[in-house]
């Protein structure tokens, strides 16, 4: 039996990478700017997950526009952050305006958050009730033609109805050749012998192979 072996995805291993760089440096520069403990901790998983509800409005396909919006904001929260930590910055005196927006954003976090997973994506669609119900034109019938009778309806002759015709005698059967009978007979005598019960007409006409009209034929004769 074959032994399935795990194969590594070089692609998952630098998204995984990437991701743990840009975490640790929103946790530095959220911790520089005074949010200390579990909070410093908070901020890289809020913006993780504001550029995840925002990627998914995307592939949704509704509300492109608040999506885009909110995928933006999340993606420069997290790449002010990288650069922020990349030595440009003293980390030991951070600016009040840094202060203000790191402490300002679980509110904006909230906000877009919020609208993305309750926001009504956008619809095409006509509203039931105002919609048009169809309407049906239905073609007038015809009227129906009067037949006038013709003009000289008092010339024409009056046809008599012809005497009845007499219905057509029954057609006699047709002789049954007698070795037919003879073996028709030997078939019930067997029948009767083996079952007990006279034969009838339509096991005598499958054991001999004839039509009906014949095995009725047969069937009198043997009476």
């Amino acid at each position: 039996m074959r032994t399935r072996h795990a194969r590594i995805d070089p692609v998952l291993i630098q998204a995984a990478i990437a991701a743990a760089l840009s975490f640790a440096h929103l946790h530095d520069l959220a911790a520089a700017a005074g949010q200390d403990g579990w909070k410093a901790w908070a901020y890289p998983v809020s913006v993780d997950l504001l550029l995840v509800a925002a990627w998914r409005r995307l592939r949704s396909g509704a509300a492109k526009a608040a999506g885009w919006c909110w995928f933006l904001v999340a993606l420069t929260a997290s790449l002010g952050a990288n650069v922020a930590t990349a030595g440009l910055l003293d980390l030991n005196d951070v600016p009040a305006w840094l202060r203000i927006l790191v402490a300002g954003w679980p509110a904006v976090a909230f906000l877009g958050g919020t609208l993305l997973a309750h926001g009504s994506p956008e619809s095409t669609e006509t509203p039931a009730e105002f919609t048009e119900p169809a309407t049906t034109i239905t073609a007038p019938e015809p009227a129906a033609a009067e037949v006038e009778p013709p003009s000289n309806a008092a010339e024409l002759p009056t046809v008599e109805p012809e005497s009845a015709t007499p219905a057509p005698s029954p057609v006699p059967p047709a002789p049954v050749p007698p070795a037919l009978v003879a073996l028709a007979r030997k078939v019930a005598d067997e029948h009767r012998a083996r079952t007990g019960t006279a034969i009838d007409t339509s096991t005598l006409r499958a054991r001999l192979g004839v039509p009906m009209p014949l095995a009725e034929a047969i069937s009198t004769q043997l009476t």
